[in-house]
């Protein structure tokens, strides 16, 4: 391909008139307060059928904690905002796994370094201004290269900065460090927003280019979505999009058997869902986060005790009737480097017990608190796994204290820089690698700096740096050998299960989950059944 001249990404920003930093303050005035009232729910003719209407009724786990596209990959904002409020220059098919184009229609690199983007024309942001390479670049500069902290930095990009140039309106060049043959698959992670949006400041509230624009945000009640009149492709069916967001599973699925919802998330058969629950393939892998620097984890014989010590066949047979499949890794089957020779840790108590009494006599305090800390609703039944496990891990010798925290309180605990505690931390993890590529695993939660890792080691670090710049069968074999140098030599975690989602759907929507849906929800998919 032919490109222009480049030239810095600052020179080109002279070119247009600041509008976005207006529209975002407008955007937070014009919110309007409403009542907790479900949407529609006198038209509610039982079983799951309601009376037409041009509203799609979601009810989720939990309240975003925020909008915040930079902060879209943590499943309880991108649930809401990925691919519908805000979208990425490049979209990974969940079915196929191959890159599609969206903002971007076309891609291409002669060294893997250096890759050329170009970009859609006639794309507007929900403030009326156009979309050009200005705002794809500001984009990737405010989300990797600012001192902003999102999320997406360490999940996707980790210490490494992108040089970013804008050649013209429709081209953007994007520099990697070093060779990244999958960077094209990292940007897919960065949602778009407008130049002018701070670049010191997050937002709660985004503007985007998505098929829906935030209408109203009712907070503790619900979020309200309006179809985007002037959105580059297909209209959703749904003039509007209401999110509501109940922790109990049985009240989400009575929300749908009533007539008083469309879709709910994280169900399972157990909330009486019936019929109206639609199962669907997720990527979802449940493990338990050990840190190294108190005592009793900061011996590994403790932490290969602590996956002893977990029944997780009993868990996925008594919890989840025998639908999740008990985890060897962070990653499952069908993730570029999932290790298949790799086996679960065997229950064996008495092993564990062993292994807890031996770090004692040495010195350890094995005595010492250990935190388990863990999500309320952030999965089906996590309470009563949690519960388990702390069972569990008393039996096997050691003092666990169970802390069930809301979502902006157990996350910091789960990136960098952790909260401290008073005993030392086990983080239930839910982690789900929407990319298909372990490189999105390892790299924040093995590597000895990584985003959501406790701790590493150099040679773990070495073998994760290998994986990242090979292709191929090199690729695929290379992190295999990361995830088995893991497991036998550093310990960080206590694998428990793959998972498998589910939906409540009323049968007047048409929708088909898909391994993403619990990531990211696409209502714009969704239709009134026929």
């Amino acid at each position: 391909m032919t490109f222009y001249a480049a030239r810095p990404a600052t020179d080109a920003k002279k070119l247009r008139p600041r509008r976005g930093a207006l529209a975002l303050a407008v955007l937070g005035a014009g919110v309007v307060l409403s009542g907790c009232s479900v949407a529609n729910s006198g038209a509610a003719t039982g079983g799951g059928a309601a009376a037409a209407s041009d509203t799609l009724r979601v009810v989720l786990q939990q309240e975003p904690p925020t909008l915040e596209p930079c902060e879209s990959n943590l499943t309880s904002t991108g649930v809401v905002d990925r691919s519908t409020v805000t979208e990425p220059l490049v979209e990974r098919n969940p079915s196929t796994g191959e890159l599609e184009p969206k903002l971007a229609t076309e891609w291409s690199s002669e060294d893997n370094k250096v890759w050329t983007f170009k970009l859609r024309e006639g794309v507007k942001f929900h403030d009326g201004s156009a979309f050009t390479a200005e705002d794809a670049a500001a984009t990737i500069d405010r989300a990797v290269n600012s001192k902003l902290g999102c999320n997406v930095e360490g999940y996707v990009f980790g210490d490494d900065d992108l040089g970013v140039e804008v050649v013209d309106d429709t081209t953007l060049t994007v520099t990697a460090k070093q060779a990244d043959p999958i960077l094209p698959l990292r940007v897919s992670f960065l949602e778009v927003v407008p130049a002018e949006t701070s670049a010191t400041e997050k937002v709660r509230e985004p503007i985007g280019t998505g098929p829906y624009k935030l209408e109203s945000w009712d907070a503790g009640q619900k979020i309200t979505l309006a179809r985007f009149d002037g959105y580059w492709g297909e209209q959703p069916a749904y003039a509007k999009a209401e999110y509501q967001w109940r922790s109990e599973g049985s009240v989400r699925a009575a929300m749908i058997t009533s007539g008083e919802a469309d879709i709910a998330t994280g169900l399972s058969p157990e909330d009486n869902i019936g019929d109206l629950g639609v199962p669907y393939p997720n990527n979802e892998t449940v493990a338990i986060r050990m840190h190294n620097n108190k005592a009793p984890f900061n011996d590994i014989r403790v932490r290969q005790a602590v996956n002893y010590a977990i029944d997780k066949e009993g868990i996925v047979a008594s919890l989840y009737g025998g639908r999740d499949k008990v985890a060897a890794q962070l990653v499952p089957e069908g993730v570029v480097g999932h290790n298949a020779n790799l086996s679960p840790w065997a229950y064996d108590a008495e092993k564990a017990k062993q292994l807890v009494a031996e770090a004692k006599a040495d010195g350890v305090d094995t005595g010492a608190q250990v935190s388990l800390v863990v999500r309320n609703a952030q999965f089906p039944k996590i309470q009563e796994l949690a519960q388990v496990i702390q069972e569990q891990l008393t039996q096997a010798g050691l003092n666990v204290k169970l802390k069930m925290l809301e979502t902006s309180q157990q996350l910091t605990y789960q990136v960098r820089p952790f909260a401290e505690d008073e005993g030392d931390i086990g983080l239930m993890i839910q982690h789900g690698n929407q990319a298909g590529d372990a490189a999105f695993t390892v790299d924040q939660y093995m590597t000895t700096k990584g985003a959501q890792s406790a701790f590493g080691t150099a040679e773990l670090d070495a073998l994760i740096k290998k994986a990242d710049a090979a292709t191929g069968e090199e690729r695929q074999k290379a992190f295999e050998d990361v995830f088995a140098y893991q497991n036998e030599n550093v310990v960080q975690f206590a694998h428990i299960s793959h998972q498998t989602g589910m939906i409540g759907k009323a049968a007047t929507v048409d929708y088909t989950p898909n391994s993403s849906t619990g990531d990211e929800l696409r209502v714009a998919e969704a239709k009134p059944a026929q």
